[in-house]
């Protein structure tokens, strides 16, 4: 009963990353190349919000796309961007650090 409200409400996780991530989602990280040369998730691709449209070949069709940046709002604008490129399950995954505490 909790679970189903923590949905309907859309409190908490979204969804599974680590589950994800061990069934083979991809994480592209959108920051700049500085923010994430100064850290990152490992077998994280960087992939620069406004370099998205243009390196779109890099991202893997038919795989599930987990995006992160530092705080959220660049990686909410890839999802809608990646989703726009006709990727099916793309997810925010809000701040590098965070994501990286989930997987």
């Amino acid at each position: 009963m909790i679970n189903t409200l923590k949905k309907i409400f859309g409190i908490g996780p979204s969804a599974d990353y680590k589950e994800l991530v061990k069934n083979g989602a991809q994480i592209i990280d959108v920051r700049t190349k500085g923010e994430y040369a100064s850290g990152h998730i490992k077998g994280s691709i960087n992939i620069p919000l406004n370099e998205l449209s243009s390196q779109a070949k890099k991202i893997k069709k038919d795989t599930v796309i987990i995006t992160c940046c530092a705080s959220g709002m660049r990686s909410a604008s890839a999802k809608g961007i990646i989703k726009q490129m006709g990727h099916k399950e793309v997810h925010n995954g809000g701040g590098w650090s965070s994501l990286k505490n989930k997987i």
